[in-house]
């Protein structure tokens, strides 16, 4: 069997343990593309042989290529996963990648967001043929803080309007129960009043297309998208800001921590986030209250006539 045919059934494998793991299409589109491309970089050597060398050199090939560290990090993540993997079915005896360190990458960066105040006037701003549709899905977004593929995924029976609960199926397959204010229940009753007639009647998506199928993740954005278009060209603040669909997630985040009344644990668990680091990025926010309490400071200084300075 040559190395060609060997590695095709490494992959095989690979894909059939992420399946039986329950991964989501999207994850295992992504692990299998960066571990395809590390078996391309090394199509002449059997799986037994690789060493860390070659995890490494082909780590800096994807740099050099204009890969960020995360983009690295992610790709070693799934190689180390792969050959995870293959020692679980006796392909290989160990894992060369397990040793090779991440990059370090920078922390606590200052997400982009819509302030508060902003985020109604961002929603005006849709302007579709499905408008409560369209208005709800970027209402959860701002005011929830659902990503693209949970909004994709949601059920009429996600919907527990007596609970006033929405039911959200995040990353990991893993479930969380976000509590509804009032608005968002009544939106989410006229949303489904008017929602499309399904092409199959055993359709349960929450969100229908106009082809009376599950609304798709590339629809969502561009939803998305339309709508940041037009809210840019009437406040001038945001016109050269990055917007995206998941910055409404960042909103959402951003603009409840900075309300002082939620603590990073239930900011963690609302947002889905299985380690509590991905949460203090939102820990930024809170400039103004920071200002604010070093206003209260009131130091006691000589008289600067007695101060010497020197300027450098």
């Amino acid at each position: 069997m040559n190395i060609a045919t060997q590695h095709d059934e490494d992959m095989e494998m690979f894909l059939i343990w992420l399946k039986d793991r329950s991964y989501s299409q999207e994850t295992q589109k992504g692990y299998l593309h960066d571990v395809r491309s590390f078996l391309r970089s090394v199509s002449e050597k059997p799986l037994d042989t690789l060493r860390k060398i070659d995890i490494m050199a082909h780590l800096t090939r994807i740099r050099n290529g204009g890969a960020g560290d995360g983009a690295r990090n992610r790709a070693l993540s799934s190689i180390r996963l792969f050959f995870k993997v293959m020692i679980e079915f006796n392909r290989v005896q160990t894992n060369p990648a397990i040793d090779v360190q991440k990059s370090k990458v920078e922390k606590n960066r200052v997400p982009v967001y819509i302030a508060q105040d902003d985020l109604g006037e961002f929603l005006q701003k849709v302007n579709s043929r499905y408008q409560t549709r369209d208005i709800t899905i970027l209402a959860l977004m701002s005011y929830c803080g659902l990503r693209v593929g949970e909004i994709h995924r949601l059920n009429i029976t996600d919907f527990n309007d007596k609970a006033a609960l929405l039911a959200v199926l995040g990353k990991g397959r893993k479930w969380r129960y976000i509590p509804l204010p009032p608005a968002l229940i009544d939106l989410l009753h006229n949303c489904l009043a008017e929602r499309l007639l399904p092409k199959r009647s055993q359709e349960t998506a929450l969100f229908i297309s106009r082809l009376g199928r599950r609304i798709s993740k590339s629809a969502i954005q561009n939803v998305a998208e339309k709508t940041f278009e037009a809210f840019k060209k009437d406040y001038e603040q945001y016109k050269d800001v990055s917007l995206s669909s998941h910055k409404l997630r960042h909103s959402f985040a951003t603009n409840l921590f900075a309300t002082g009344k939620v603590d990073l644990r239930t900011l963690q668990e609302l947002l889905g986030h299985a380690d509590i680091s991905t949460t203090q990025i939102y820990t930024h926010v809170n400039d103004q209250a920071k200002k604010e309490a070093m206003m209260t400071i009131q130091p006691i200084l000589p008289h600067t006539t007695n101060l010497r300075f020197l300027v450098r």
